[in-house]
C-alpha cells in the first residue's frame, strides 16, 4: 500500500513541481533577456509588478502542493522500507526547500514591491537594482528546481 501510494504521491509532486519548473526556465530563458536589453525601468516594473501580482495569487498551490507531496512520498518511502527511493525524495526536499528560502528571503519582497509599483505606478528609484537582485537567483532557483524533479523522478523510479 505505501508504495504504491507514494508513487501516486511522487507522481503528484512531479507534476505540481513541473509547473514551478517551467515558469523559471521560461523568465531565465526568455524574460529575462527581454527586461534586461528592451525595456526601460519603469516598463520592466510594470511588466513584473503585474506578473507577480498574478504568480503570487496562483503559484502557491504548485510551489505548496510540490513541498507537500514531496514530504508525504518521502513518508511513504521511509514507511515501505525503500531507502534509494527515500533518499531520492529526501534530496528533492532538500532542493525544494532551499528553493522556498530563496524565494521567501529574496524573490517574494522584491515580488512585492513590484507589485505595489505596478498598482500604484510609482516607480521605485532603485527599479533596476531591484529586478537586478531578483534575476540574481534565478540561475540557482532553476538548478533546484532540477535537482528537485530530479530526485521525484528517481523517488518514483525507485520505488
Amino acid at each position: 500500500m505505501f508504495i504504491l501510494t507514494g508513487q501516486i504521491l511522487a507522481a503528484l509532486a512531479i507534476l505540481a513541481n513541473a509547473v514551478v519548473y517551467g515558469t523559471d526556465w521560461s523568465v531565465a530563458l526568455i524574460t529575462r533577456s527581454v527586461y534586461r536589453d528592451h525595456l526601460d525601468d519603469a516598463t520592466v516594473t510594470i511588466s513584473a509588478g503585474w506578473g507577480h501580482y498574478y504568480g503570487d495569487k496562483r503559484m502557491p498551490i504548485f510551489g505548496a502542493g510540490g513541498v507537500i507531496t514531496a514530504v508525504l512520498t518521502l513518508g511513504c518511502a521511509v514507511a515501505a522500507g525503500q531507502t534509494a527511493a527515500a533518499v531520492a525524495a529526501g534530496l528533492a526536499l532538500a532542493a525544494l526547500l532551499t528553493w522556498l528560502a530563496c524565494y521567501v528571503l529574496i524573490a517574494k519582497p522584491i515580488n512585492t514591491a513590484q507589485t505595489a509599483a505596478a498598482r500604484t505606478g510609482v516607480i521605485p528609484a532603485d527599479a533596476r537594482a531591484l529586478q537586478d537582485k531578483w534575476d540574481s537567483i534565478l540561475n540557482a532557483r532553476v538548478a533546484l528546481q532540477t535537482v528537485a524533479l530530479s530526485g521525484l523522478i528517481a523517488a518514483l523510479a525507485l520505488f
